[in-house]
């Protein structure tokens, strides 16, 4: 049995646009691969939505919890309802309920022309930037230890 470099496959490349299918390989892949090096098992998806009395969408948040950790992916609300306390109220939501599924952290990233003032003022502090967004913006990260009234 070698243990040195195996020779390459001989393959093709292709560069292309959305492709579902190679998208869910990579995304159960990685997560096998995640969960053997961490022993936290598989992300499980959270979802917050809040819907007018006609059913028309207001705002939501994604998320997926991991182990102990919970990452925000999008949250929005729409443009007549913002500064409306939705967003806060959405990002409270999934606060609680990720802690109600065990975790201690929730990360997330904003642009620097969206929202990071908004999480800071929820508690959440940067951990670092990313520089080469269009037009001249950073990607801010953020981090948040769940304290004992989201549990």
């Amino acid at each position: 049995m070698s243990t040195g470099p195996q020779a390459p496959l001989t393959a093709s490349l292709q560069v292309g646009a959305q492709d579902d299918d190679l998208e869910k390989r990579l995304d159960d892949e990685l997560t096998a691969f995640n969960a053997r090096a961490t022993g936290a098992g598989t992300p499980a998806p959270l979802s917050v939505r809040v819907t007018d009395t006609v059913g028309e969408l207001v705002g939501g948040l994604t998320a997926w919890v991991w182990g102990s950790c919970c990452a925000v992916d999008m949250l929005w609300v729409r443009e007549d309802q913002r500064h409306a306390g939705w967003g806060s109220r959405l990002l409270r939501a999934a606060e609680e309920e990720s802690a109600r599924r065990g975790c201690t952290e929730v990360i997330v990233s904003s642009f620097t022309f969206q929202a990071p003032d908004f999480y800071r003022g929820h508690g959440y502090r940067e951990t670092g930037r990313t520089d080469g967004i269009p037009g001249g913006h950073q990607d801010v990260h953020l981090h948040k230890t769940l304290g004992p009234a989201a549990r």
